[in-house]
């Protein structure tokens, strides 16, 4: 597609014509194909928005930027939220705080998991810590378990310490599968009270909590 053609499929009044119109504008040069995406932040289909905050990303500029933070912070639909904040991300350590916050504020379990998992690559262990403690806290189970494989990849930086006490009081969870994500996570502490409570676990009542210390033995 040419960029008129673009531009007309833009403003249609189908969102499958500017669903179209945003695919082929990935083909062309970013910095000519920021105006248009910024013109569609605000359209009326979530599908059309989460398109725009996949496109952003390819701007690595102050702009883009800004206007993906306010995709992630204030688009109604969690779907659009948790695109942009993948996106967000793409622009590295300027990403980190905005991020966290974003956390913070939105309760979201598919936003959290958006988070989560950029935020576990960007080698930033107090931000992990963080957003950790916060997702452990409350009912969504999904981003509690995220949380705690989270914990676990904080053994050997300088928040082991605090997250190995986090971890410690769910080996005696209600829930299976909690204690199975526990036992995963301690087996990477080398530390005293790791290596106890994964002896512990081994002779776990549930046969899929004790498989998972076997496993890591054979």
């Amino acid at each position: 597609m040419e960029f008129t053609e673009i531009e007309a499929s833009l403003q249609s009044s189908d969102p499958q014509q500017r669903l179209r119109a945003l695919t082929a504008l990935r083909k062309h040069d970013s910095a000519l194909a920021l105006p248009m995406l910024l013109t569609k932040v605000d359209d009326p289909e979530f599908m059309v928005r989460s398109f725009v905050a996949m496109g952003l990303r390819k701007s690595q500029t102050a702009e883009s930027f800004a206007a993906l933070l306010k995709m992630m912070q204030f688009d109604r639909d969690p779907n659009v939220r948790a695109e942009a904040a993948n996106s967000v991300s793409m622009f590295g350590t300027e990403a980190i705080s905005h991020l966290v916050e974003a956390f913070r504020r939105d309760d979201n379990w598919l936003v959290r998991r958006s988070i989560m998992a950029p935020l576990y690559e960007m080698q930033c262990p107090d931000a992990v810590f963080e957003i950790c403690a916060i997702g452990l806290v409350g009912e969504d189970v999904p981003v509690q378990e995220v949380a705690i494989d989270g914990f676990g990849l904080l053994a050997n930086t300088e928040k082991q310490e605090e997250a190995l006490q986090q971890l410690l009081p769910l080996v005696s969870s209600d829930y299976w599968g909690t204690r199975m994500r526990v036992a995963r996570a301690l087996r990477k502490f080398d530390n005293p009270q790791a290596r106890a409570a994964v002896s512990y676990l081994a002779k776990d009542r549930d046969h899929r909590v004790a498989s998972v210390i076997l496993e890591a033995s054979l």
